[in-house]
């Protein structure tokens, strides 16, 4: 099933990156979202020759229902960048 997403990138160090995936107008089981984090990390491979992609997937509409998954160092930097507006979204298509 193809899902309305959003990509944004969170500076985790030095030319690391932590990419944030955001899930729109919907709200996902385990499996669906564990399923977007294999295949953005499966892009970032063969697009930027990326091996160990950091993802997180962020799902909810406002503050008090936002919803992270992935490594809970990833998620807490990306909490703190949601929370500041440090995000840019862009449309993205995982296929």
């Amino acid at each position: 099933m193809t899902y309305k997403l959003a990509h944004g990138t969170v500076a985790e160090r030095s030319r690391k990156v932590i990419h944030v995936v955001r899930v729109l107008d919907e709200i996902l089981v385990a499996l669906e979202i564990e399923e977007i984090a294999d295949k953005m990390r499966d892009l970032m491979l063969s697009r930027y020759g990326e091996q160990f992609a950091e993802v997180v997937i962020v799902q909810g509409s406002t503050k008090e229902n936002l919803q992270l998954f992935g490594a809970s160092d990833a998620v807490s930097r990306v909490r703190t960048a949601l929370f500041n507006a440090a995000v840019s979204w862009s449309p993205i298509t995982l296929d």
